[in-house]
């Protein structure tokens, strides 16, 4: 009498997807009603994939201003880089009102849906160009910056010191790209006491005179669309300073998904994206284009519990090793 085991002649390649489901740990924090995903498979093998090669080979890539820092606090805007300068302490009251007008003109242009990046760059350009005249025209002075930074609402994400220092434990690359002020982002994380060695940041600089008064901005003008250029522009120095082919990005806007563009040896590239505002005009946008999509979360939970996901086989090495 001949038994015929069904699964036997199931293919090889059927088999193991079904092991790898059976098998897979699940990260709870991806089943919350705030997380969306379009491909939810391509986001557990691109996850596996990066678990496998270890934290030695993971960099992460992100913005700064509404993804590192918090869109709203307590019913209110949290300030960028740029509108931390917005203060009396460093600019007059007819600059505020020029400040908030030039906000309130483009910054709509910068998240409509409708709107393709090659659209908006010009007038990305414009407002930072704008913007950045003003701050120049007020002589803002170096030794003013701390002060206006701790006067400041500026918030990073709940669980974000522990996101900067599992990086930094780690040993992982963390690259800071932002389109907003380079000298204001180095002061929020330096008083956050997350600004470790492993952290590089590429931003808008301020050039100040001998005696420390801002008399121009230093270098390209880096915006939300343009950072594709500005990574490749980079590209040798990243090479240099990463050479880690496997990349979690994380961002708020389209703009950001261009800054892995410099990596020419990526392998696996997770983007997360966060979405704040207008949430339902810019989901479909934000679901075609990131793999994983945070819909108004202002928490640092997701990308925590991917990088303990991916770095979990170094840590239990390093306990066993104890």
């Amino acid at each position: 009498m001949v038994f015929h085991i069904p699964w036997i002649y199931t293919p090889v390649r059927t088999i193991l997807a079904i092991w790898h489901q059976l098998t897979k740990t699940e990260i709870p924090e991806l089943t919350r009603v705030s997380v969306m995903m379009r491909e939810r498979s391509r986001v557990e093998d691109t996850m596996y994939a990066m678990q496998k090669a270890g934290a030695g080979s993971l960099q992460v890539i992100s913005d700064f201003d509404m993804t590192l820092t918090k869109f709203a606090h307590k019913g209110k805007r949290v300030p960028t880089t740029h509108n931390i300068l917005n203060n009396r302490l460093l600019i007059d009251d007819d600059s505020t009102v020029k400040m908030k007008k030039l906000f309130n003109t483009y910054y709509p242009i910068e998240i409509d849906a409708s709107l393709s990046p090659e659209e908006k760059l010009p007038y990305m350009v414009e407002w930072w160009t704008k913007v950045h005249d003003l701050l120049i025209q007020q002589r803002i002075r170096k030794d003013e910056l701390a002060r206006a930074v701790r006067d400041s609402n500026a918030v990073l994400r709940e669980g974000c010191s522990a996101f900067f220092d599992c990086l930094a434990e780690q040993r992982v690359p963390l690259l800071i790209f932002s389109a907003g002020v380079g000298d204001i982002l180095e002061e929020v994380i330096r008083q956050n006491h997350v600004f470790h060695p492993n952290v590089h940041i590429i931003s808008n600089y301020m050039d100040f005179d001998h005696i420390g008064v801002l008399q121009a901005f230093k270098g390209q003008l880096i915006h939300s669309y343009n950072k594709r250029a500005g990574a490749l522009s980079q590209g040798a120095a990243l090479r240099e300073l990463h050479g880690q082919p496997n990349v979690l990005l994380l961002g708020d806007s389209l703009g950001d998904l261009s800054m892995a563009d410099g990596v020419s040896t990526a392998q696996n590239i997770l983007t997360v994206g966060f979405l704040n505002d207008q949430v339902e005009e810019r989901k479909e946008s934000f679901l075609n284009s990131f793999d994983i999509v945070l819909l108004r979360d202002e928490t640092m939970d997701v990308p925590n519990a991917i990088l303990r996901f991916i770095v979990s086989s170094e840590i239990s090495k390093v306990h066993r090793e104890k």
